[in-house]
């Protein structure tokens, strides 16, 4: 395989299981987050656990190194 061949993807990770995204891979995601009942607990960016926090009307997840994600910013409120 030659370097153009090789395509560079970013580096995620499933927000729901903290498990590298690799295309063409599957992962599985719980129900509850597949009907948007579930919060992320992993950064996308890093893949580290995150602190969250669940409300009457929505929820705010922070990771130490990527900062707040926000259910209002991810039009889920």
């Amino acid at each position: 395989m030659n370097r153009s061949e090789v395509v560079d993807f970013p580096e995620r990770y499933n927000p729901f299981t903290g498990r590298r995204v690799v295309p063409g891979v599957d992962d599985a995601v719980p129900a509850a987050a597949l009907l948007g009942l579930e919060p992320p607990r992993f950064c996308e960016e890093c893949g580290r656990r995150m602190i969250v926090q669940v409300s009457p009307d929505g929820w705010w997840a922070k990771c130490s190194r990527h900062g707040v994600t926000d259910s209002t910013a991810l039009g889920l409120r």
